[in-house]
């Protein structure tokens, strides 16, 4: 007796779970830490305005550097498609491992398939995935590249990053609106000339 085929869905795509927890994360030491920093600045942790400060503050951190759990799911290439598939102006933000601040900016991200194609969303999820934690902006735009390169294997793949980083504007030179600009490249976009170029160019560095 023929075996039943399994239902086309379940061939075609490949799909996994991605998750990246955050060990030891301790909400009540949290609130602890900023009502000893609050005391430390001259505040008044029972003052009624600043009473819940501890708590709000610490469940903010925990949101900011928590990334949600995603399906990664791609799709076998059928069409042979082989120039770039683009992902631009992409919201991104992140806090400073240096100084606790924000920076907050865009990412460009594209890649040229392999055997399979990735769903569209998923640019966006796994830059998400990375964002979520203390960082520099240096090391995320290459943390993005180097996991697609490994996860999706495509024949090249490039990350651009611009953001304007708090620690800066907000602080020492106050370089109000300046950004700055990131890059990572991998495979025929690192290689070849003319792709890097088409890149650079369809991700609006003018390069």
């Amino acid at each position: 007796m023929t075996a039943p085929m399994p239902e086309v869905a379940e061939v075609r795509s490949h799909r996994f779970r991605v998750v990246r927890g955050r060990a030891g994360l301790d909400l009540d030491g949290a609130e602890q830490a900023v009502t000893g920093l609050l005391r430390a600045l001259g505040k008044d942790p029972a003052e009624p305005h600043l009473a819940d400060t501890p708590r709000r503050v610490a469940a903010a951190f925990a949101e900011m550097l928590t990334p949600p759990s995603f399906d990664l799911t791609t799709f076998p290439n059928d069409e042979g498609y082989d120039e770039l598939v683009m992902a631009t102006a992409i919201p991104v933000q992140s806090l400073c491992e240096h100084h606790l601040l924000p920076f907050t900016g865009t990412a460009a991200i594209g890649y040229l398939p392999g055997d399979r194609i990735l769903g569209l969303s998923k640019l966006a999820r796994v830059l998400d995935l990375f964002a979520r934690d203390l960082q520099v902006q240096e090391r995320l735009t290459q943390q993005v590249a180097d996991w697609l390169q490994e996860n999706l294997a495509p024949r090249g793949v490039g990350v651009v990053l611009r953001a304007e980083h708090l620690c800066m504007s907000l602080r020492g030179v106050r370089a109000r609106g300046a950004r700055t600009t990131t890059s990572a490249l991998h495979g025929v976009l690192r290689e070849d000339a003319r792709s890097r170029q088409e890149f650079f160019a369809l991700a609006g560095t003018g390069e």
